[in-house]
């Protein structure tokens, strides 16, 4: 309404100004002042508007009034607290910190609550369940309801936990990139699968949040859809060359808030997926499952933890398996459209810091992120990961290559796709045949890391790795053994369909 009001009163100015005769450099200087008087009342603001904008979650409008009236009076508590409240909602919680101490040292209603907030961005997760319960204990005596603050409470008691048992990961890399086109920033090898935004993959149009993977072999995608209250996470799978209705994954994945970006490691039944329901540390955190195939059910999922989850959203958590790489995304302290894009090194077991021996600034640094090269312990597996990285980011292939595999039939025939195949029985052989490759590569990879480790070691350790490599050879002989026979039974059934 106020800016209407100015847009008319302009309107009259240049009405009146016309009609004068006045000569024209007179005008102009009277244009000029009218112009600057009514340019200025447009962008004053009041504190009674900025505490509206306040009312309506318009932070960012509000914050230079409130600003402007903390720095004037230092002391006002409700000064204090609009101030920090604005700060904290637009990504500053650094910046709001003393002003809502402030605010709760003058006994603020709600201020407890918000710097209880700030504590959690801050990771100060102690300082969090503290104030939690001190903001309880007042709403207890003014009998005012605490639900929702004890949900907050305990929200933060996982937090605290979390920051005990952060992850002993090497992150070799990050990169800030826009975030409605941030899948193009994963670089996975073809035998890792392949992500896709929801519209580019089933060719729809309009905003929709959700990620496709597809298998290697491209027979089974995992996605999300938009269900009558949240995103849920459902799976098709290919017969031939028809799809399957999408089934909702089983087990509690799909219970709680809205479930999103699937990834599903090669051994079939290893999901990451990310959530902000229950177990969230805050917006989206990334958690992971396996499919239990004696219940036809998944596994209670569980939250991945620190440094891969933070207050903020993370998810689109990627094992490259092939390139021993891995990848997440998360939003913590970028602008809104963006988001960063972090590579580490996968663990083969999970290792964490010890919280005990610590100093509790540096335990927060770790968790946060807030450098990589403190994750940096054996400049040798940076090196190498580094240079995996820079292969897969810059591999361009001399020639465009138009074909999905290369299977030979016999000395007349080569296959390149499944749709070569004239045989429905070859095809499945086939499918499973790529199954058997993978696993096989898989191991022979493992053998391969498992032989050098033991040229590392000294004599009592590597008789003690000895009898699991010989078992692990033993099994790699077997699994090539079984890997030609099945590449015989699908020439054989592939042949005998052709005669």
């Amino acid at each position: 309404k106020k800016r209407k009001k100015v847009y008319f009163q302009l309107i009259c100015i240049f009405e009146l100004l016309n009609n004068n005769p006045r000569p024209f450099m007179k005008k102009k200087n009277i244009l000029f002042f009218l112009l600057c008087f009514l340019l200025t009342s447009l962008s004053a603001q009041t504190l009674e508007q900025a505490r509206g904008m306040y009312g309506r979650g318009q932070y960012a409008e509000a914050k230079p009034v409130f600003q402007k009236y903390v720095k004037s009076q230092p002391a006002n508590g409700n000064y204090n607290l609009w101030y920090g409240v604005c700060c904290l909602k637009t990504g500053n919680a650094a910046e709001a910190l003393k002003y809502l101490e402030t605010a709760v040292k003058k006994r603020i209603p709600s201020g407890q609550l918000y710097l209880a907030q700030t504590y959690n961005d801050l990771y100060r997760f102690q300082d969090a369940v503290d104030c939690y319960e001190e903001y309880i204990a007042d709403l207890s005596k003014r009998k005012k309801p605490t639900e929702e603050a004890e949900q907050l409470l305990e929200k933060a008691k996982g937090n605290l936990r979390m920051l005990k048992g952060v992850e002993d990961v090497c992150v070799i890399d990050s990169f800030v990139i826009d975030k409605a086109n941030f899948l193009k920033a994963y670089k996975i090898s073809e035998e890792s699968g392949k992500l896709f935004t929801y519209n580019d993959y089933f060719k729809t149009k309009g905003y929709h949040p959700g990620t496709v993977y597809e298998t290697e072999i491209g027979n089974r995608i995992y996605y999300s859809e938009q269900g009558e209250e949240s995103l849920n996470i459902l799976s098709k799978t290919k017969m031939l060359d028809e799809w399957s209705q999408g089934k909702p994954l089983p087990g509690s994945i799909n219970a709680s808030g809205n479930a999103n970006y699937p990834y599903v490691l090669s051994d079939g039944v290893t999901i990451y997926y990310a959530s902000d329901g229950d177990g969230s540390m805050g917006g989206y955190d990334i958690f992971v499952t396996r499919y239990n195939t004696n219940t036809d059910t998944y596994l209670v999922p569980e939250n991945v933890g620190m440094p891969f989850n933070s207050p903020y959203n993370d998810y689109m958590y990627v094992i490259d398996e092939y390139n021993n790489l891995g990848w997440f995304a998360s939003d913590r302290y970028q602008p809104e459209d963006k988001v960063c894009i972090y590579v580490f090194v996968p663990n083969d077991s999970k290792r964490t810091y010890n919280y005990e021996a610590m100093e509790p600034e540096k335990m927060i640094e770790l968790a946060q992120l807030h450098s990589l090269e403190s994750t940096w312990k054996d400049s040798k597996i940076v090196d190498d990961a580094r240079q995996r990285l820079e292969a897969v980011i810059n591999h361009k292939p001399a020639v465009e290559q138009n074909f999905d595999f290369e299977f030979i039939i016999d000395d007349h025939s080569t296959y390149h796709h499944l749709t070569d195949f004239k045989s429905p029985k070859a095809k499945q052989l086939y499918l499973k045949y790529e199954q058997m490759e993978k696993d096989y590569r898989q191991q022979t990879g493992k053998l391969k890391s498992q032989r050098e480790g033991f040229a590392r070691s000294n004599k009592d350790e590597q008789s003690k790795m000895a009898p699991a490599i010989r078992d692990l050879e033993k099994r790699v002989l077997q699994m090539s053994e079984e890997l030609d026979k099945q590449a015989i039974e699908v020439r054989n059934a592939e042949k005998q369909n052709l005669k």
